[in-house]
């Protein structure tokens, strides 16, 4: 395992990108849990906090149509573009101080969201030809690893400095870690030729082929939807955060010791999980991780302070595993060229039902024991095990 990272470390793109996931994933970490603090507090509202990631994850539901920009312009103009967007963005939500004010942090976050979008698909295309197909696994694990490491970091940071100096402080700090990533994209060595400009019909067209090629692709097709269905889980889970805090006693900001405990698992998982690829496949190991979690889940529901942190934990390494295994998969199987739009489109599967959870959840948890919630969604998740435990088809010819 030591010797993969060392290779893939010594690769100057990938180590930079490394870098930028670092430094960018510690800003939106902190924003990302304090955004729900934020609006807990405001309001009283544990529907409301959770609405916050909703708005995150929203526009993955145009994901296709925004990674359509990936594939019209060269990548790393537009990724530095969108960090630096991103920057002067978070800086109006020094206006949000009142409930009547919170109109502007939620379509910060829809515009927060939609850059993400726009990014993962520009960053895929990117590196997919920047690092050996053989290490994609191992990358993507690193990946993980980093960004999930920041929640080890970024969630008490964040809650530490919002209870110090509140939710504007935290937006300045994401800003500045935004700006940071502009520089390190800057600083990536990319020949892009420039591409030719498209006739509105051929950009429908090209929206179109990616959701095309995912469908098609007998090996791809099950993986996507498989994560999807387990994102959707996932979303309703997430909305029951703050109910499982407040049912063990505890304050909002509780919640970061528990974002911690799962990134600790995620960080886990990403450190192995290119082995592990190797030698179960894409499938298996989306499987395993799915299983894992479904129990993670029903776990959760005792309220039980020492069971949750194990649950948490346990989330942290099952849940990486669709979304690591998928993301593969679509990097080794999919032409150049399709990349941005077959990303974009799998990000939507993946995501887009994810935030349809989140909404559903943040109204079921105000009808429903969280408790009831929580053992029914640990064994309905079951259900997308089936397909993946099938042995592979061949993929179709290029």
């Amino acid at each position: 395992m030591t010797w993969t990272v060392a290779r893939v470390l010594s690769d100057r793109n990938a180590g930079l990108y490394l870098t930028g996931v670092v430094v960018s994933g510690f800003g939106s970490s902190a924003m990302w849990l304090v955004s729900g603090i934020w609006v807990k507090d405001l309001t009283g509202s544990n529907g409301l906090a959770a609405l916050c990631v909703f708005a995150l994850w929203a526009p993955t539901l145009i994901g296709p149509l925004l990674g359509t920009l990936a594939d019209r312009t060269r990548r790393r103009p537009l990724l530095i573009t969108t960090n630096l967007a991103l920057a002067a963005l978070l800086l109006t939500l020094f206006a949000v101080d009142t409930p009547d004010r919170l109109w502007i942090l939620f379509t910060v976050l829809l515009l927060y969201g939609a850059a993400g979008v726009v990014q993962d698909a520009a960053e895929s295309a990117l590196l997919a030809t920047a690092v050996d197909k053989t290490l994609l696994g191992d990358f993507n694990g690193l990946r993980m690893t980093a960004n999930e490491g920041m929640k080890l970091l970024a969630p008490l940071a964040g809650a530490g400095l919002y209870a110090a100096y509140g939710g504007a402080r935290v937006a300045l700090l994401d800003a500045v870690t935004f700006a940071l990533a502009a520089g390190v994209c800057a600083l990536l060595r990319v020949q892009e030729p420039a591409l030719p400009e498209a006739t509105l019909a051929a950009r429908r067209t090209r929206t179109a082929e990616g959701a095309r090629f995912v469908w098609r692709h007998p090996r791809l097709r099950p993986l996507v939807l498989a994560g999807g269905t387990t994102m959707l889980f996932a979303g309703l889970n997430g909305a029951t955060i703050y109910a499982v805090a407040e049912g063990l006693g505890h304050s909002p900001t509780y919640v970061g010791l528990l974002y911690v405990v799962q990134g600790a698992g995620s960080v886990t998982i990403g450190l192995v999980c290119g082995p592990l690829l190797r030698r179960l496949g894409e499938r298996r190991f989306a499987g395993y991780g799915i299983a894992l979690t479904a129990a993670a889940v029903a776990l959760r529901a005792i309220p039980s302070e020492p069971l949750t942190l194990v649950s948490c934990a346990a989330v942290g390494v099952g849940l990486p595993c669709v979304l690591i295994a998928t993301y593969t998969a679509v990097q080794r199987e999919t032409p150049a060229p399709l990349l941005g739009r077959t990303t974009a489109t799998a990000n939507t599967l993946l995501y887009a039902p994810n935030a349809l959870g989140l909404a559903a959840g943040a109204a079921l948890i105000e009808l429903i024991d969280y408790r009831i919630l929580l053992a029914a969604l640990g064994l309905t998740r079951l259900l997308t095990l089936p397909p993946l435990l099938r042995d592979a088809p061949s993929a179709p010819p290029p």
